[in-house]
């Protein structure tokens, strides 16, 4: 007779050590900024030393986080949209922990998950045009597998990609990475690929119609700036690759579950991709999970032969762990209706921030769609704004937004962030579950600081002095 499977329990050892390790952090936590400077990235330390962001966040909770004095922040930066539905979600902390107490047989790989089925099977009900999933660790790692894949299932070596896009810094992600700053010192990246102009039909058919690229690879917002489409973009981009055999690949890893009021960014322009690669927001914030989705005849030029069953993937792709998150995200995502909050907060937002560019000549422009928005800064057109504008421009380009951001973060509590290197906007990219008070809370925030920053001289840009001079300091040590 065979014998029963263990019984299912958490024993004291195991409480305690949890215990322990809980106490430990908290014991050492004065510590965290000296540890990483010694054991991890002394330059990330220095940063926030810099701009006064080393408060030591103790908690988190929702949209909230909790500094080492008990003051409360708004967080519009979500982990760079990893906690979409919040901090500690409780409904994704049981599902994770009846996985770890089922005690089930994780991660055979000479199996198959049950989990991993169930979260396929519920993920591609978004992409009813799509067929199979690929699951992986993260974003990047998505961008990988979508590279190959494309390659793969059309014999041709070509990616194109959009300049001021990101993708990951993985090689291959790094080698369609539209920032040169992420890509110095790396090379020589992969061949083959391709740079062209977003928003511009008439470059990327120029890209394609050679007819030897496999992919072409486009966040439908893109990340770096909140940068939109036109409204004809996605799906000319789309109808050309279909013109010259190319794949049309979204990568909607930060647009995507729910972000833009809409499961998929693509939804908002009618757009069918070949793959679609999402992450982040998929994890519930606690376990990574990335995934591909694609349709059967890309994924069958793959996995072809049963010699070639296992000819791409990752030993942790399909935990159980993951697997489970993935599931309980979708169903927090359904149930508390944060696809419909995220398109409902986000226009009250893009609606007060839309106001501020008749009374703010530093305020150039508000884009985005849901909870993924933007608020530009620009040259003003009054003498004494100009010509401080000017000498800090000639300093660092992009500068002006930190001299927004840091008075948010230490005299209204909010953590938001610049959008990219040298970029002059400001992204939000709160959770998904952001409540009218939250929305009030973001609009007098923004609104007094960018008063403050019209009045020259002021506490603004006595900051803007300070932080041009530690540019120049760090230049000069360069």
């Amino acid at each position: 007779m065979n014998p029963s499977p263990p019984a299912t329990h958490v024993s004291a050892e195991t409480a305690e050590q949890s215990f322990d390790l809980a106490t430990l952090a908290a014991a050492r936590e004065t510590e965290r900024y000296a540890l990483h400077t010694r054991y991890l990235n002394e330059q990330m330390v220095r940063v926030l030393q810099t701009i006064g962001y080393d408060v030591g966040f103790t908690s988190g909770r929702g949209q909230y986080l909790w500094d080492r004095k008990g003051d409360r922040y708004l967080d519009l930066l979500s982990g760079w949209g990893v906690f979409a539905l919040g901090r500690n979600h409780p409904d994704i902390r049981r599902a994770l922990v009846s996985v770890i107490e089922a005690d089930l047989p994780n991660l055979v790989q000479m199996d198959v998950s049950a989990l991993a089925g169930i979260f396929a099977e519920k993920l591609l009900k978004y992409t009813p045009w799509l067929d199979k999933a690929f699951f992986c660790n993260s974003g990047a790692e998505a961008v990988e597998a979508a590279i190959k894949f494309a390659r793969a299932a059309t014999g041709r070596p070509g990616l194109v990609y959009c300049d001021h896009a990101f993708h990951g810094l993985t090689y291959g992600a790094l080698s369609m990475n539209g920032d040169g700053t992420f890509r110095e010192g790396f090379g020589p990246l992969i061949p083959n690929v391709a740079e062209t102009p977003f928003d511009d039909l008439e470059a990327l058919e120029i890209a394609l119609r050679g007819r030897n690229v496999a992919a072409f690879f486009v966040e439908p917002i893109q990340g770096k700036g909140a940068n939109m489409p036109s409204s004809g973009y996605l799906r000319g981009a789309a109808d050309l690759c279909r013109k010259y055999g190319t794949l049309f690949i979204a990568d909607e890893i930060q647009t995507g579950v729910g972000r833009t009021g809409k499961f998929l960014a693509v939804e908002h322009w009618g757009v069918e991709p070949d793959m679609v690669l999402l992450a982040k927001a998929l994890s519930g914030g606690h376990v990574p999970v990335g995934a591909v989705l694609l349709r059967r005849k890309t994924f069958e030029n793959v996995f072809n032969r049963m010699d070639r069953a296992v000819v791409h993937g990752s030993t942790f792709s399909k935990n159980d762990l993951a697997m489970a998150a993935g599931v309980a995200t979708l169903d927090v995502l359904e149930n508390e209706h944060l696809v419909e909050n995220a398109a409902r907060r986000g226009e009250e937002i893009l609606t007060r921030f839309r106001a501020m560019l008749d009374r703010y000549e530093l305020v150039k422009d508000v884009r985005g769609k849901g909870l993924m928005i933007g608020i530009e800064f620009g040259a003003p057109r009054s003498l004494k704004l100009k010509t401080a504008w000017t000498l800090l421009e000639k300093v660092n380009a992009g500068l002006f937004c930190q001299m927004i951001t840091i008075p948010l973060f230490k005299d209204h509590k909010i953590l938001s962030q610049v959008a990219g290197h040298g970029n002059h906007t400001i992204k939000l990219l709160p959770p998904l579950n952001l409540g009218a008070e939250d929305v009030d809370w973001i609009d007098r925030s923004f609104d007094a600081v960018i008063a403050d920053a019209h009045r020259v001289p002021g506490a603004v840009w006595s900051l803007g002095k300070t932080l041009a001079d530690h540019a120049l300091k760090a230049r000069a040590s360069a």
